[in-house]
């Protein structure tokens, strides 16, 4: 009988979370890789959520099924989003790396507040824009992943 009991609550457990629904959030972190300390840098987390479905249109050959997209783009923009300051990869004395252990910190301090409220990070992703040769302006992207059982 303890074994069926045993048996039974395992498989309760398993399939528990095997059905919880998972919930995502994006921080993304953007610091300025501009010289002279001319650009801006910040970690940026949306407070609004938006639905893709509807800025998204589907496209085919067939003229009668061919629907454009026709949603007005400022109806994308979020308008309540924290933002918290970083500082830039460079001032005017050159690269600044007591800068970029400051992000570090202040990084670090999103990230454990983040898996403090029961978030769990799952995926970095990070990239660098800039024009190319003689180019003197960019900035460094990262994408931080989190999820967590909806709650």
């Amino acid at each position: 009988m303890k074994k069926l009991v045993l048996f039974i609550a395992i498989g309760f457990l398993t399939f528990t979370d095997v059905f919880a629904q998972v919930e995502y959030k994006i921080i993304t972190s953007v610091e300025s890789i501009v010289p002279n300390g001319l650009g801006r840098s910040r970690i940026v987390s949306a407070d609004e959520e938006r639905d893709y479905k509807d800025y998204t249109s589907v496209r085919s050959d067939d003229k009668k099924e061919d629907k454009r997209n026709k949603s007005d783009r400022s109806e994308i923009r979020v308008k309540n989003f924290e933002e918290t300051k970083l500082l830039n990869f460079y001032n005017i004395g050159g690269i600044r790396f007591q800068n970029i252990a400051a992000n570090d910190a202040v990084l670090t301090s999103k990230v454990n507040t983040m898996i403090e409220e029961g978030w769990e990070l799952a995926f970095v992703t990070s990239a660098v824009e800039s024009a190319g040769k003689g180019d003197n302006n960019g900035i460094f992207i990262t994408r931080f992943i989190f999820k967590r059982n909806k709650q």
